[in-house]
């Protein structure tokens, strides 16, 4: 299983990527902004993406919007401070799979990777 970080928060990124790597996930690329991070979805086509809704180019619902037109059995977490009940209907529209909430620990994350994964009908890593 492998996974995607996009944030523009190098310390978020660093602390997601920790996390994900402990619980058995594979961190195949990272970006600073939407742009960069769609078109590293693209070429890698990761399982599992957490991708930062608040950033400077593009919004993470922006990128959101783009993925779905193209992939669909990918695992889209947003990762927001956000706690609008609009934005979150949003986001489940376009078809994210879940929500990490910052500030967030390692238990709530890897709770949102697993139960996001196990919606999506994927494999859970034995460390997940």
């Amino acid at each position: 299983m492998n996974a995607l970080i996009i944030d523009d928060n190098e310390m978020t990124r660093s602390v997601l990527r920790a996390m994900l790597v402990r619980s058995g996930l594979q961190v195949i690329g990272e970006a600073s902004n939407g742009n960069n991070g769609y078109e590293l979805i693209m070429k890698l086509k990761p399982q599992v993406v957490c991708l930062d809704i608040v950033m400077p180019d593009i919004s993470g619902i922006d990128v959101l919007k783009q993925l779905r037109a193209e992939l669909d059995r990918m695992v889209v977490l947003m990762v927001t401070s956000e706690r609008s009940v609009e934005t979150i209907k949003q986001c489940l529209s376009l078809g994210a799979s879940g929500f990490i909430i910052k500030p967030f620990n390692e238990a709530t994350v890897l709770k949102s990777v697993r139960d996001a994964m196990s919606r999506a009908g994927m494999t859970i890593p034995n460390g997940l």
